[in-house]
């Protein structure tokens, strides 16, 4: 299984080295992660790629190729400021935290459910339910519950 706080860890440190493009490895959960960091506008594209780039033209998946294949994110700043200024794990592989829908309509409207901080302006939570990898809000539309991965701000 892809251990998300690899991944927040890599976006978080390329954002604070001031790098325009980071890779990340291709699994199902980092391209989940990426597609809802870049439909919540901190990421400016993601793209399929290797070692050395992202592709110019679509490359199929292929035995010979998926150890070598990557996901390269491009950065998102304004006024020389990073547009992410915080990605954390909420879950880790020694204490899941898991959420009911009451729970995270709690967190979503801007209250504290247990242990867990309500959500700040402008904050996202990434959650993985039944439906997949989802942000908090569409998980509620959803009504699906499930395990809390990760906050960003």
């Amino acid at each position: 299984m892809p251990r998300v706080h690899d991944v927040c860890s890599a976006i978080q440190n390329g954002f604070r080295a001031r790098l325009k493009q980071i890779s990340l490895p291709d699994t199902k959960m980092n391209l989940a992660i990426s597609r809802i960091l870049y439909n919540q506008g901190f990421v400016s594209s993601v793209m399929r790629g290797d070692y050395n780039g992202p592709n110019e033209t679509y490359v199929p998946l292929t035995d010979e190729n998926i150890a070598t294949r990557r996901l390269w994110l491009d950065l998102k700043y304004k006024d020389n400021q990073p547009v992410l200024r915080q990605i954390q794990c909420v879950s880790k592989p020694s204490r899941k935290i898991r959420a009911q829908l009451d729970e995270l309509k709690l967190l979503a409207s801007g209250k504290r459910s247990g242990m867990l901080k309500p959500l700040q302006p402008g904050e996202i939570m990434i959650v993985t339910t039944p439906y997949g990898v989802l942000e908090l809000h569409e998980a509620v539309a959803k009504n699906a519950g499930g395990e809390i991965l990760c906050r960003a701000l």
